[in-house]
């Protein structure tokens, strides 16, 4: 601003000089001087516009560097987006869809020992060392190495089981969940106290049975208790069961390692009411848990007619036929978990196999 008002001055003086003042008449006198004014208004003038030149090259690099920083930030975004799209996708199909059956994978840790047994076996001793339950398998592999193998093959909701009340179990578990963050579920002797210790170490949910039960019927009050701290959207209950023959053939909830009868009757009435107080639940068939003797496939029926939410069943599989039938009598709403039958277990069915029946059932 300052250089365009100076120049105008300039050539308004040199006017004056070259033609005399307002009259338009040529001072002859002033010849000289008007030529050396008019060069060196020249001069400024040259000045002047290589300066705006240069102002309007260095706005249009500005502009030019801003679009290419809007568009490197669109890009970026976009990448962004698409980046949370496709974990959003992942998320989502790792979420348990009602029409679509998954594969359930376990980690059962006895004395801190990656163990498959007959759960009907295992009893309460005096110490940890007397318990002897019937043992199908066992392993020098940690636990933690199972939770990485269900990692890489994208398998989650599976749940670690502590099947004995030790320092050691305990270790083992939490190793497998740090292991698979958010992957695995956590089971066995969780209370309000110990729950809030396994979520925080990476755990999805906890899996609670004894705890809400007291002398053969469900306490409401524990019930909520535990809801209070764990909140509803990680909780899992489990609801195994057995048929009692002395009323009716009625499955019943049994609990205290599947000990002790309860008087809960796993029906619909049941299963829609506590539907309300936990985000999924677990189902063993206590019957044939563990025996490698086939489905109970009156229980899936049951659970795939009457549960509103994600429902894992248990017990019995052992080949992939096992798991079309579960699907089938499921109505393909009840999840499945297979233990002794797999060959990282000891036994026939090849784990292989079952990871690509659980991926073939997203594809279709």
């Amino acid at each position: 601003t300052t250089l365009t008002t100076t120049l105008t001055t300039t050539k308004t003086t040199c006017r004056r000089l070259v033609f005399g003042g307002r009259g338009g008449q040529k001072s002859s006198g002033f010849m000289m001087a008007s030529s050396k004014s008019f060069t060196f208004t020249s001069k400024c003038s040259s000045l002047f516009q290589n300066g705006m030149d240069s102002a309007r090259r260095r706005r249009r690099r500005q502009r030019r560097q801003s679009v290419q920083h809007h568009q490197a930030s669109l890009e970026t975004t976009k990448r962004d987006d698409e980046e949370e799209e496709e974990e959003a996708k992942k998320v989502e199909e790792n979420d348990d869809d009602d029409d679509v059956v998954s594969f359930r994978p376990c980690i059962d840790i006895h004395r801190g020992r990656v163990k498959q047994i007959v759960g009907s076996s295992l009893r309460d001793e005096k110490s940890v060392e007397e318990e002897t339950p019937k043992t199908n398998f066992e392993t020098d592999v940690k636990s933690s190495e199972f939770a990485k193998m269900y990692q890489r093959d994208q398998i989650f909701g599976g749940h670690a089981i502590l099947l004995s009340k030790d320092e050691e179990t305990k270790r083992a578990a939490i190793e497998a969940t740090r292991a698979f963050p958010g992957g695995l579920q956590i089971g066995g002797g969780v209370t309000p106290e110990t729950a809030a210790e396994y979520l925080d170490n990476d755990a999805s949910h906890v899996i609670v049975t004894s705890y809400v039960f007291h002398d053969g019927k469900l306490d409401e009050e524990r019930l909520e208790k535990l809801l209070n701290v764990v909140g509803k959207k990680r909780l899992v209950l489990d609801l195994s069961c057995r048929r009692d023959a002395n009323d009716g053939n009625k499955y019943k909830v049994v609990t205290d390692r599947w000990q002790k009868w309860t008087d809960l009757v796993v029906d619909k009435e049941t299963l829609e009411r506590l539907s309300e107080k936990c985000d999924e639940f677990l189902v063993h068939g206590v019957d044939v848990e563990g025996k490698k003797m086939g489905l109970d496939l009156d229980l899936v029926e049951l659970l795939g007619k009457y549960c509103t939410i994600p429902v894992t069943y248990a017990g019995g599989a052992r080949s992939i036929e096992d798991l079309e039938l579960v699907k089938s009598y499921g109505q393909n709403r009840v999840d499945v978990t297979i233990g002794s039958a797999l060959d990282c277990f000891g036994g026939n069915l090849k784990y292989k196999d079952v990871i690509d029946w659980h991926n073939k059932q997203r594809r279709t």
